[in-house]
């Protein structure tokens, strides 16, 4: 894995239909319709809001780069250590996290591209 540049997060996540980024508590955060799916904490790190199952994946898939990330007491997501990740895998990542508060409709118009 050759890692990651933030430059590279914001392509990424930007690239999702509707995707802006905003201003979160003085830090930059995606979002879908005002809704956050993935946010920039720092300049080395990305915070990625996934379910439980999706966060298991990941950091299964590569624990080297991804850790549990939490709110409090709830399992929010995965933090990703933007050195040690690939950008196949946070593609997929922020991906999944837009799908999950993406409006049905724009995921379904969404996937009718990638066919």
């Amino acid at each position: 894995m050759a890692g990651m540049k933030l430059s590279e997060v914001r392509r990424l996540a930007l690239a999702l239909p509707e995707a802006t980024e905003e201003d979160h508590h003085g830090r930059p955060s995606f979002r879908i319709r005002g809704k956050i799916f993935a946010t920039l904490p720092d300049g080395d790190h990305v915070n990625v809001m996934l379910d439980a199952e999706e966060t298991e994946m990941a950091v299964s898939t590569a624990p080297d780069a991804f850790e549990e990330l939490h709110w409090g007491k709830r399992l929010a997501g995965v933090r990703v250590e933007l050195a040690k990740a690939s950008s196949e895998l946070v593609a997929d990542l922020l991906a999944r996290a837009w799908r999950r508060i993406a409006p049905r409709a724009l995921v379904e118009r969404f996937d009718a591209l990638d066919r």
